[in-house]
Formats: structure tokens, sequence, C-alpha cells
């Protein structure tokens, strides 16, 4: 279990996080930090929170790592299924459906998560589900503690016809000016790209450039 025990209570390894989704003309681009904390304690300086969730589909997580990391093998097993089922994989629309019918389903017992789902098909395309599965079609998002500051540099900056090259750079320094004035955003930029070519996570060396 995620968690630190202090007199008898548990608590949950989170995510205060700064993530990031942008649609291009080309593909989306996804973009977190990479710290976790356990109330003011830092846990992780170095924790994934982009996940591939099929060839050409990704998730982004905010909230309790345990909770988002269950979802994301679920989704792995069911896409999988899916495509040996169906002969097809299934579209980004159809992912954000079936992880939104899982959040809808577990309302009672939820998933202490916000999240992005975001890939392409016949075109790029990105959603926002909340930990109740509600869910928005989005061309730019940012969620976590960190997602108002995220909003001004991409409200400032996005065009949705620019191309994957030009949106990664936008997203980097979305999520560095979050981590400065955000307690619970921290480390490293983490950036990912999706296109036809599939999920890429792109080297440290190159985002820490962009996001100067």
């Amino acid at each position: 279990m995620d968690g630190n025990v202090d007199n008898g209570k548990i608590e949950a390894k989170k995510t205060g996080t700064t993530t990031v989704g942008l649609v291009c003309k080309d593909g989306v681009v996804l973009a977190s930090d990479r710290r976790a904390t356990m109330g003011y304690f830092i846990a992780s300086k170095d924790i994934d929170k982009i996940y591939p969730v099929a060839d050409t589909i990704a998730m982004t997580i905010a909230g309790s790592v345990g909770d988002a990391q269950t979802l994301v093998r679920w989704m792995k097993a069911e896409l999988k299924i899916y495509e040996l089922r169906h002969g097809t994989k299934a579209s980004v629309e159809a992912a954000a459906t079936l992880l939104a019918n899982i959040l809808s389903q577990n309302k009672y017992y939820p998933f202490f998560v916000q999240l992005l789902i975001g890939g392409i098909d016949k075109k790029p395309r990105l959603f926002s589900v909340d930990m109740l599965g509600g869910v928005t079609e989005e061309k730019l998002s940012a969620t976590g503690s960190g997602s108002p500051i995220a909003y001004g540099v991409l409200e400032d900056r996005y065009e949705e016809d620019n191309t994957v090259d030009e949106n990664v750079k936008i997203a980097a320094k979305a999520v560095a000016t979050a981590i400065k004035r955000d307690a619970g955003s921290g480390e490293n930029v983490d950036v990912v790209v999706l296109t036809k070519k599939g999920f890429e996570r792109l080297p440290r060396e190159i985002v820490k450039k962009m996001a100067k």
C-alpha cells in the first residue's frame, strides 16, 4: 500500500501535480512534473505520471498514486481484450468512454484521481475525465494543483494548428512555470508525444532545454 503511517493514520501517496495535454495538427502532447507527496513530505522526486495504455493512446495521472496506477493497469488490460475480440484497436474516444464507465461504476467507492487521456486514431483527440466519470473533450487541458498556473501559459501561447514539435515547447514551459509556484509540483518536466508512429517519451536533456 502506498502511504505513511502517523499516529495510526495512513496517508496516501499523492501527486500534487501539474499535468498538461495539447491537441496538435499531427498528434497529441502530454506533459507533467515528476513529484509525489504525502502531505508536506516529498515521497518521490522521480515518478511517472504519463503512461501508455495502447500503441497511440496514453493517460496522465493526478491524485492518489495507487488509484491511478490501478486504473492504468485496468485500462491496458481492457484495451488489449478489445483488440483481441474485435480485431481492431480501440479509438481514443472509446478508451475515454471505457475509463469514464469504470470510474462511474465505482462512484460510491471512488478512485481519487483526475485524468487526461489522449492519442491519435483518425485524428488527434484529448479527453479530461474526473473521479466520478465525467468526461469532456478538450483541445488543451491541465489538471492538478498547479493547473491554474499552467493554464496561464497555455492560454497565451497554444495554437491548435501548431505541430507536435512546436507545441512540446509550450507544454514543457507550462509545467515548468507551475513548478516554480506550486508546492505540490516539482522536480523535472516529463513530455510525451503521441503520433501515428506511436508513443514517444522525450529525452530529459532535451525537455530541460525546452522548459527554460
